[in-house]
């Protein structure tokens, strides 16, 4: 963001004025005086101060659910310039994902410029239960259910246990819900991997209390003010 819109957004003044502040060597940036018209700063990161005294802008915290579809990234940018989950939603507020869904998973993302409901919903001593759908090869023998449910060993450390559902199989494939609390890394193919078997497709379908109820993959919605309120009473 150009530091002029900023102060202006701080309510100091007009961006005109601003330009005035800057060029009279008025404002400090990360405690440096910038004097330099054009300066473009990152409002989560630098501390902007007009008088000795830090300014901060009013933030109007929008919530967004998302439908992600599969070959989506769920970042704010792709250096390889594929389609992110901020391409799809449409506003113009500095939106980030809480949290990730793979390239190739698809299902429930929140986006929002509220970092403390994105610290409720990231941080493991929240255990926010997340529930998966996931197309697996073949059927699975009981021993290997009971294995994911204990817990299977990722990078050295157990997962913790996860409750599992059998919706429906067949010799070739079968459907299961899988509701874990952790976070980690593509953790629901990993932990299916651990087992020898394979993933042929993965949705997340709710996060808590939260569902993709009337969304279709591609869509989104704002959350309710209901939903926002459960989301910061977690």
């Amino acid at each position: 963001m150009r530091l002029n819109k900023y102060i202006a957004a701080c309510g100091v003044c007009s961006r005109r004025k601003a330009d005035e502040l800057i060029s009279a060597g008025k404002i400090y940036v990360n405690g440096k005086k910038v004097s330099e018209l054009g300066t473009k700063i990152d409002p989560d990161k630098d501390e902007v101060l007009y008088q000795g005294v830090p300014i901060f802008a009013e933030v109007d915290y929008e919530y967004y659910i998302l439908f992600k579809p599969e070959q989506v990234i769920s970042t704010c940018d792709d250096p390889q310039g594929r389609k992110t989950v901020l391409d799809i939603v449409d506003s113009n507020a500095r939106l980030y994902p809480v949290g990730r869904l793979d390239y190739e998973s698809s299902g429930l993302l929140i986006l929002t410029n509220d970092g403390e409901i994105t610290n409720r919903i990231t941080h493991p001593s929240f255990e926010i239960k997340k529930e998966y759908v996931a197309r697996i090869k073949g059927r699975l023998a009981k021993e290997d259910l009971d294995r994911l449910r204990d817990g299977v060993f990722i990078d050295g450390r157990k997962t913790s246990p996860a409750k599992i559902e059998i919706l429906s199989e067949t010799d070739k494939m079968s459907i299961l819900s899988f509701t874990i609390h952790e976070g980690r890394n593509r953790q629901i193919r990993r932990m299916i991997r651990a087992i020898g078997s394979h993933v042929y497709g993965l949705e997340r379908v709710r996060l808590g209390e939260l569902t993709l109820e009337g969304l279709k993959a591609g869509e989104y919605r704002k959350l309710s003010s209901e939903e926002i309120e459960y989301l910061k009473s977690i």
